[in-house]
């Protein structure tokens, strides 16, 4: 998800997609060692939501922040979304690939609603934040996440089960199995040579 914010006063769509606008003040210098992906995606989402507040009507400071603006926040990137979400009443429900266009609404995938609020939530204790007083970890933000979670799973027919790590005995035995196939094959190449 990549959303930053373009300069000017919060009405409408100001906020764009896929920019790489940063304030002067966000500036890195050239001699320090470049971003991961993860760091820059985790700045540009920071710098998004302190624009949010900034914007918000009345303007909010972080320290007065809570799980409901987040969820306001949330709300308002639904807006942004590109994935097709079912309502229980479209002919489409609970497909997968449905056959035909239908004028259900676009939101932001769960996934990476959830990715979001990773980022926010350990900018937010970078930033100074008290992690019990995090608002991208209240009991609210969980909740609706589960929620969005529950009906786009339903809604498009995809499970989100979450996925079992491999214990590290079957990765040794995968590991084993793939050197082992790996010298046959080598043995039966030298064999042919002959």
């Amino acid at each position: 998800m990549d959303f930053v914010t373009a300069q000017g006063n919060f009405s409408g769509n100001n906020m764009v997609q896929g920019t790489n606008f940063l304030p002067n003040s966000a500036i890195i210098p050239s001699s320090a060692p470049p971003l991961s992906r993860y760091e820059n995606q985790k700045r540009r989402d920071w710098n998004t939501f302190c624009q949010y507040l900034r914007n918000h009507h009345p303007p909010l400071s972080l320290p007065h922040c809570s799980g409901a603006h987040v969820l306001e926040f949330l709300r308002y990137l639904d807006q942004f979304g590109k994935t097709k979400v079912h309502n229980q009443n479209c002919p489409f429900f609970g497909l997968p690939n449905p056959p035909a266009p239908c004028p259900c609404p676009l939101r932001q995938a769960w996934g990476s609603l959830d990715a979001l609020i990773g980022r926010l939530r350990a900018a937010y204790e970078e930033h100074g934040g008290k992690p019990e007083m995090n608002p991208f970890g209240a009991r609210a933000v969980r909740l609706f996440l589960r929620e969005v979670r529950d009906f786009q799973s339903k809604s498009r027919g995809i499970s989100y089960e979450k996925k079992r790590k491999r214990s590290s005995t079957n990765k040794h035995k995968i590991a084993v199995a793939a050197a082992a196939a790996t010298l046959c094959a080598g043995q039966t190449n030298t064999s042919n040579v002959v």
